[in-house]
């Protein structure tokens, strides 16, 4: 097995410039021959380099505006041919095939011109053909070809060549090939996930790829392993926020915090939100005039559970909410922004990680999300369903106050685990019952909290009194609205559809509560 190899020749071409110069001046010192392309080449000879064209190597010009240059066996055979088998240097000889040694390409930006909107056209001539297909054969042959992809590898590169005097080991040349092969899988998946969306087609394979943003201490539980990926579309979200402070996140905490800001972008940025998240369901969710006071109910809706929680804001952040957040123990905050005196609350709280993104992301905008299965996954669209069209299907009304609670409780129960019972009061959660296996427990567990919080707060009755209540699927029987309206619901709304809406409809006439019917569920599992 060939170990150290030295480079004497390179084949540079790439899109990102970043790093190629000060990379070409290092492997020039060494000695290394400077092979190039178009704008590459360019650039190499406008810093005094001494470059050879492909063009030269192949004895063809570059064509069809770029897109043929490097398709050619002189390219390809000096790529892959392997140094210690007779008959390929026998055949190199005879083609006048030179060795390539090393292969620098990083490839046409096509995700960046899909992410900023780019036309049909556009997004075409921005897929690479000649890159993927040498970084592939460079990559088949890392037994003696190095090849990288990435720009944040030129430093490793030129240490290796440092470490060896101009040669690289077998284990090095092995993690290239990976981050390669990694890279052009991303790309195709990229190109096939553009596709698929452009013709509105379900593709018959699916691939997903990521960039690794982190490797995490652990998983779910210290004993599982764990990284961190992005996926390029710059969602506004735990992936692209800034972190300003506190510790690492874990994998626990970015899981949470992503349920957190998904679910406060349902509020928009008009009227100040703040949504508390506990092991991905909400403990607490509630607008106000500001957002400590919005906080402030949030936090009353369950206290004991906001302990060690997650904090979502819709609007930025200032030091009056950083005050009261900081009064208790609090895992992450994020928002879109954080005056310098939020900052400055936080930075006395050196285990609080505060997050701050430019923006919401936008709850209505279609993004595809998956989960693994045995042997398989599921791909579905993210359930990204506004307040759809309401109907009142009691005999009574809603009031204007109930069926403005009753929306600010769907839009909670859309992010609460199934089943789901939301109950809100003055457009602050009271109580949440949620990830039970039958739909009577939720409503009852949701009741039970919304007592422990009167308790805690000192209050003569729990603040479901009046309260308008969230089902995120239809009620079966008739016994979940019976004991809504037990602890004071006075309206309910629901999807509808059970083989025995009539018989809970009724239940909701004789308690006189008003019901509204929405023709859409929220199942979140």
């Amino acid at each position: 097995m060939t170990d150290l190899v030295y480079i004497g020749r390179a084949l540079l071409s790439v899109s990102d410039k970043t790093g190629l110069l000060d990379l070409a001046r290092a492997l020039h010192a060494r000695g290394v021959e400077l092979l190039s392309t178009g704008g590459t080449a360019t650039a190499l000879r406008g810093a005094g380099l001494p470059v050879r064209d492909v063009s030269e190597v192949t004895g063809f010009p570059e064509m069809m505006d770029g897109r043929v240059k490097t398709l050619h066996p002189n390219v390809h055979g000096g790529l892959l041919a392997l140094r210690d088998d007779d008959e390929h240097l026998l055949a190199m000889a005879a083609h006048g095939i030179e060795p390539i040694d090393l292969l620098v390409v990083n490839l046409y930006p096509f995700e960046a011109t899909v992410a900023r909107g780019g036309s049909y056209d556009d997004c075409i001539e921005n897929i690479d053909i000649g890159g993927p297909a040498m970084i592939r054969a460079a990559s088949k042959n890392h037994r003696f070809v190095n090849v990288v992809t990435d720009v944040q590898d030129y430093g490793a590169l030129l240490a290796e060549l440092e470490a060896h005097d101009g040669a690289t080991s077998f284990a090095f040349r092995q993690k290239l090939a990976l981050t390669a092969y990694s890279r052009t899988a991303a790309y195709d998946a990229a190109v096939s996930a553009w596709m698929a969306e452009t013709l509105g087609e379900t593709p018959r394979r699916r691939a997903f790829a990521g960039t690794l943003a982190s490797t995490l201490r652990y998983g779910e539980n210290p004993h599982q392993s764990a990284a961190f990926y992005t996926d390029g579309s710059g969602r506004p979200g735990v992936a692209t926020a800034k972190q300003w402070q506190g510790k690492e996140l874990s994998y626990n905490n970015i899981n949470d915090t992503d349920a957190a800001f998904e679910l406060v972008a349902e509020f928009g940025t008009e009227t100040p939100a703040v949504a508390i998240i506990k092991h991905a369901n909400p403990c607490g969710v509630a607008t106000g005039a500001t957002l400590a006071e919005a906080y402030g109910r949030a936090f009353d809706c369950d206290r004991t559970s906001a302990f060690g929680g997650i904090i979502a804001v819709n609007q930025p952040l200032d030091g009056p909410t950083a005050e009261k957040i900081s009064e208790i123990f609090t895992e992450v905050v994020i928002a879109p922004g954080a005056d310098d005196a939020a900052k400055a609350v936080f930075a006395k709280k050196k285990n609080l990680r505060l997050l701050t993104t430019l923006r919401l992301p936008d709850p209505k905008a279609p993004i595809l999300s998956f989960k693994q299965v045995a042997g398989g996954f599921l791909v579905q669209d993210k359930d990204t369903a506004g307040v759809p069209d309401l109907t009142v299907v009691t005999k009574r009304q809603p009031t204007e106050a109930e069926m403005a609670d009753a929306l600010v409780a769907w839009k909670v129960a859309k992010h609460v685990k199934s089943n789901a019972i939301v109950y809100v009061k003055d457009a602050a959660t009271v109580g949440i019952g949620a990830g039970q296996m039958s739909r009577v427990d939720s409503t009852r567990i949701a009741a039970r909290k919304a007592e422990d919080a009167a308790e805690v707060l000192g209050l003569a009755e729990p603040l479901t009194k009046g309260c308008s209540a969230a089902s995120d699927a239809f009620f079966p029987f008739a016994d979940g609205v019976e004991v809504l309206a037990s602890v004071g619901a006075t309206c309910v709304i629901q999807p509808g559809g059970s083989m025995r809406d009539a018989e809970v409809i009724e239940a909701a006439d004789r308690l006189g509560l008003a019901m509204i019917f929405t023709g859409q569920r929220h199942f979140r599992h």
